[in-house]
């Protein structure tokens, strides 16, 4: 029988099998993975168990080898199971989820640093700065109103005018685009991924890869397609063989990429544009999360004419996270399907929320404020990007709030290292689509609050770091 403990895998060692009682059923692969979810369910498999070998599986249950490998490919996309290589495949346990925002220090791949985590300088988290987000205040008298009876138009007219003015000037040439409010950017892909796709339907994903977005794709069933990133955003290359490969929606960031902070060029915008040209139909999201605070120009990969398509903007990074709003301008088909999926559920933004945004965002002084903000940031990166030059880390200072710190060692190791000097940084490899291959070798540092003495300190300890585990 399998032990009882839930709280993760048990040590390889000792070859623990599937418990002689339970039957794995299915003749195909979905079938097969929906058996053994239903066996974990009903707790008749348990963290740590071991799966019979690929092989043995496809023996048991007469299919062919490849369908036992695609049913356990499905388990692992959904992190159901863990592959160990010849140690087997076994059942999952539960695994802290890595999330924007929050950066604990005991996530650095398993590696406990030596400094209590309250103690750390915290360049994980990715958060703005609060000093430089507008004060909501004086707005905040003229965003209470009338009340907002059941039946009454879903945006505000005042902020409808304001956002279709924000949007108008990026969306596809010869095309119509309708307005749709959500609960923040996360929510706007996860609800525009639901109104067009099912259960393992594919979605091309860049690598690395927002985490929100990695989570919302896993936990809704779809099957990613990693798309590399370089330094001019999505490659061309890369979306192309996902599209081939059954793509049937795509969401890149056009500027500030997170993590890599890449932004598309002009080139690359127009390479996108001749792939997207052949697939009109898939849906193209394009998530401009960092808009007011980019220090690059909004380049649309989208051909003109593109049938299936949503621009995504969010108050969050310069008005604040609290403030869960983000604007979508889409096709029509598309509001449309959003309309009945809000119909069914939050079938509005507050208007309490939109007319504090509009009040806000409509202010030359908050305007300044987050132009201030934008500034800042970049400067920092550039500060912060020089100083690791001059000691050798070329870590180019792309837009966004974060560096991506390359390294000449698996980037776990020198986290750790990091830890031990009181830094608590992000590992590119929570950041990858596949878990599986080559460690990253990439810190994500949010270094934008850091004064010019503690800039310098970090860099020297980053070179310490990378010396101590070379």
């Amino acid at each position: 029988m399998h032990s009882p403990l839930r709280g993760g895998l048990r040590p390889t060692l000792g070859h623990v099998e599937t418990p002689s009682t339970v039957q794995i059923s299915g003749t195909t692969a979905a079938e097969i993975a929906d058996s053994v979810r239903a066996l974990v369910e009903r707790g008749e498999l348990g963290p740590g168990d071991l799966l019979p070998p690929v092989r043995t599986l496809a023996e048991r249950l007469g299919v062919n080898r490849n369908t036992a490998v695609a049913a356990y490919r499905r388990l692992a996309r959904d992190g159901a199971v863990v592959a160990q290589g010849r140690a087997g495949t076994r059942i999952a346990g539960r695994q802290q989820t890595a999330q924007e925002g929050f950066a604990a220090a005991d996530a650095l791949a398993g590696l406990r640093s030596d400094t209590p985590a309250g103690m750390l300088g915290d360049l994980g988290s990715g958060n703005p700065d609060p000093a430089l987000i507008p004060d909501l205040a004086p707005a905040l008298a003229g965003a209470v109103g009338r009340p907002v009876l059941y039946g009454e138009p879903v945006i505000d007219p005042g902020f409808e005018a304001w956002a279709r003015d924000w949007v108008a000037p990026d969306v596809p040439t010869g095309t119509a685009a309708d307005l749709t409010l959500t609960s923040g950017a996360v929510d706007a892909i996860e609800r525009l991924l639901a109104q067009a796709l099912v259960r393992d339907d594919a979605v091309a994903l860049e690598d690395p890869c927002f985490l929100a977005s990695i989570q919302t794709v896993r936990h809704a069933g779809y099957r990613t397609l990693p798309v590399p990133v370089d330094d001019e955003g999505m490659t061309a290359g890369g979306l192309r063989a996902a599209l081939e490969a059954g793509a049937r929606a795509v969401v890149l960031t056009p500027r500030a990429q997170n993590p890599t902070g890449a932004s598309l060029s002009a080139r690359r915008a127009e390479e996108l544009r001749a792939v997207l040209a052949e697939h009109p139909y898939v849906l193209v999201v394009l998530d401009d999360y960092y808009s007011f605070l980019s220090r690059r120009p909004f380049r649309s990969p989208l051909p003109p004419g593109h049938r299936r398509w949503a621009l995504v903007r969010s108050v969050s990074k310069f008005l604040g996270p609290d403030l869960c709003l983000a604007v979508l301008a889409t096709d029509p088909e598309t509001a449309g399907r959003l309309a009945l999926r809000l119909s069914s559920g939050t079938t509005w933004v507050s208007h309490l929320l939109q007319r504090l945004a509009h009040g806000v965002l409509a202010d030359e002084a908050a305007r300044a404020r987050i132009e201030q903000a934008a500034a800042h940031y970049a400067a920092r990166n550039a500060e912060v990007a020089a100083l690791l030059a001059a000691r050798g880390l070329d870590a180019p200072a792309a837009d966004g709030m974060s560096l991506w710190v390359p390294l000449p060692r698996p980037a776990t190791e020198v986290a750790a290292a990091l830890a031990r000097r009181g830094w608590l940084v992000r590992t590119g490899d929570e950041f990858r689509l596949a878990p599986e291959g080559e460690p990253s070798r990439h810190l994500r540092v949010t270094a934008h609050g850091l004064t010019g003495e503690d800039a310098e300190r970090l860099a020297d300890d980053l070179l310490a770091a990378i010396a101590e585990v070379c």
